[in-house]
């Protein structure tokens, strides 16, 4: 959460995948994930239940060569429980659904209120070709190994 943008920093820990994103990520992961800590502060500190605390990933006015796939995430507490709601644009089932779906439990978890429901709107959702028998692997109980699809 702390927003890392220079990919040549990821790539010195041996993570290449932003590489085609150019040298600084604008309106990604990193730069709106800076957001968070003082979106969950104040949700911490106010806890009210009239309220739908929203972060939107992603500014129209942004000049970037990628729109985030996660979109916006609301937050609403509802009869003493947390309501975490999301819209994603576009989703890679297999490889990072799984992945964002977990990312959402662990930034509910951060808030000091019980987690009731986490629900996911998905725009658009795929499977890579490249991916294809790796995805019948895992839904058989097989081990499976998934590559990126990046550039």
């Amino acid at each position: 959460m702390t927003g890392e943008r220079s990919t040549e920093a990821y790539r010195e820990i041996g993570v290449s995948w932003w590489d085609y994103c150019g040298p600084i990520l604008v309106n990604s992961y990193p730069t709106y994930f800076e957001k968070l800590p003082k979106l969950i502060d104040r949700i911490n500190k106010e806890k009210r239940t009239s309220k739908n605390y929203v972060l939107f990933l992603g500014s129209n006015d942004t000049e970037s060569n990628q729109q985030p796939c996660l979109s916006l995430i609301q937050f609403q507490i509802s009869d003493g429980k947390l309501i975490v709601s999301a819209y994603q644009r576009s989703s890679d089932a297999s490889l990072g659904l799984p992945s964002d779906i977990y990312h959402l439990y662990l930034i509910s978890k951060q808030i000091n209120v019980p987690l009731k429901s986490i629900t996911l709107f998905l725009g658009n959702v795929h499977i890579y070709d490249n991916n294809i028998e790796n995805t019948e692997f895992l839904l058989n109980g097989k081990p499976a190994k998934f590559t990126l699809n990046i550039g």
